[in-house]
């Protein structure tokens, strides 16, 4: 009994695997060399540059800010009961955070309370170090008794600590 069901799903499975594959259809012959070559330079063709390049994206679009920055890891003493979920709602892979580029900002520089800086801004950071400096997400806010930082999220085993001054940020397009 067994056997039969199984037998009968399996075939079942071939067919609907063969009708998508157009394995019954007589009428679609199977294409030529020279059709196959010809299709193709005509989408070869068809592609075009994009209408911006890298470098015009990820120029800022506002002045920069100072500010300090230091790391923060996802641990319920650095964070809130909930670690591993950001206040935007986004999830960190507890294996390697730091692999999101993810940054935290204090709350002076947050739209919500006045700042121009909003949850999933990209923005060019600055003045680090030469693994850190780079593009970064906003995706959690500070303590409200911070001003004027951000925080960048990296692991415990990444091995990064720091407490930096001066550091440039800039928002990108």
């Amino acid at each position: 009994m067994f056997r039969t069901k199984l037998l009968a799903a399996a075939f079942s499975i071939l067919v609907a695997v063969a009708e998508e594959f157009s394995l019954f259809n007589e009428e679609s012959p199977a294409l030529t060399t020279e059709q196959k070559d010809n299709e193709l330079k005509e989408t070869i063709w068809k592609l075009r540059a994009p209408a911006r390049t890298i470098s015009q994206i990820e120029q800022p679009t506002t002045e920069t800010i100072t500010v300090s920055a230091s790391v923060y890891f996802p641990v319920p003493g650095q964070t809130d009961s909930t670690p591993f979920i950001t206040a935007d709602g986004s999830r960190i892979n507890e294996k390697n955070p730091k692999k999101h580029r993810w940054i935290a900002v204090s709350r002076d520089l947050h739209s919500r309370w006045g700042g121009e800086i909003s949850y999933g801004d990209s923005l060019q950071v600055t003045g680090l170090s030469h693994e850190l400096d780079g593009m970064y997400i906003v995706r959690d806010i500070m303590n409200r008794r911070i001003r004027n930082r951000i925080d960048i999220l990296v692991g415990e085993k990444d091995k990064v600590m720091g407490y930096w001054d001066e550091v440039q940020i800039a928002k990108l397009n």
